[in-house]
């Protein structure tokens, strides 16, 4: 998630962007999606109509915007993880604001359509600079680059 302020040419306004990067939305529901589209507004909340903390920091009064909204911060991603810290996600309250509007949301048939192609098991993995050789008569082996002579 990016968050990135605009200010005005013409007079001082600004106005922030939130922006989801799809590689996020790979095995996740829609309902976690937006929850993160969520925690997002809520660090935006804070920077226009609250007292921001340092970068990336989640403070007490970011908590509450979250709890206010339904979502549970927590630094485990699990119930009875810290509320606040410099890594902090969140849960879905059961009952909580946010299920009960997305559950509004997703009756009137909402779905998001798009993702982005998740990467083949050989592209995951670190793709070795060298190969191993090994010298048929004794068995030593060693690693080179085969592409260099």
């Amino acid at each position: 998630m990016q968050k990135t302020p605009f200010s005005g040419r013409v007079d001082t306004a600004a106005v922030h962007e939130l922006a989801l990067n799809p590689d996020g939305f790979v095995g996740r529901t829609d309902a976690i999606i937006l929850s993160t589209l969520a925690h997002e507004m809520a660090h935006v909340w804070q920077q226009t109509h609250g007292k921001p903390p340092r970068r990336g920091y989640h403070d007490r009064q970011w908590a509450g915007k979250m709890r206010e909204l339904g979502l549970q911060p927590t630094s485990t991603g699990e119930p009875g993880g810290k509320e606040t810290g410099q890594s902090v996600s969140h849960f879905i309250i059961p009952g909580g604001r946010y299920a009960k509007a997305y559950a509004k949301l997703a009756a009137q048939g909402f779905a998001l359509h798009w993702q982005s192609i998740p990467a083949p098991e050989q592209a995951r993995r670190k793709k070795s600079s060298k190969t191993k050789f090994t010298c048929p008569e004794c068995g030593l082996n060693t690693w080179a680059n085969p592409t260099r002579a």
